[in-house]
């Protein structure tokens, strides 16, 4: 009898461990649109700063550092890159890529001094996200008399959020018509005019 206690006691705890990492998953959004659950990989810049940006941006590091990342972002890496977050209190930045060992070395010899660069997996484009939210952005009017499409945008993190009155119905109705990979519904407000 001990050791049907033993294991079901172990078998609980392990339960106990696997609902609490899915629950902070869950929290952290890296269970949302088909994200990859990892650790992020860092470096700190050690490019000296010239003090002075020629784009006209914000002159310290960290937003000379962001110019740069943007503009790897929209050019060479455009197909890996899938937003980035700006943490100014910890001078980082939080960038979601799909893995590429391209992108990361250039993002990390972007980075100035001091400022430091978290890289997240991510498994979609913003490219790809872009052109989804269009897609169910054009569809506004398709859903009315069933809910009401509010809001669509794209999160940094890799996924869309869509935005309407009653996410229990408009869920199923939207994964229906464009899948359910990098998708959350949610309650959205109506807008209005102050």
């Amino acid at each position: 009898m001990k050791y049907g206690r033993w294991v079901a006691g172990t078998a609980s705890a392990a339960a106990v461990v696997g609902l609490a990492l899915y629950v902070d998953g869950m929290r952290t959004g890296h269970t949302d649109g088909g994200l990859l659950a990892t650790t992020p990989e860092v470096c700190v810049g050690r490019q000296a700063g010239s003090g002075v940006d020629e784009r006209g941006t914000d002159d310290t590091p960290l937003y000379r550092t962001l110019a740069r990342i943007d503009e790897l972002a929209a050019g060479r890496h455009a197909e890996v890159y899938t937003g980035l977050v700006v943490d100014e209190d910890a001078n980082a930045a939080d960038v979601w890529r799909i893995p590429s060992d391209a992108f990361d070395t250039a993002v990390c010899a972007a980075a100035e001094k001091g400022v430091e660069v978290r890289l997240h997996d991510a498994d979609a484009s913003r490219r790809d996200l872009d052109a989804l939210a269009e897609r169910i952005g054009e569809d506004m009017n398709r859903w009315d008399g069933t809910f009401q499409l509010r809001e669509v945008g794209v999160d940094e993190h890799g996924w869309v959020e869509v935005g309407v009155d009653d996410p229990d119905v408009a869920a199923p109705l939207i994964a229906d018509a464009f899948g359910s990979d990098h998708i959350e519904v949610v309650h959205a407000d109506q807008a209005m005019l102050n």
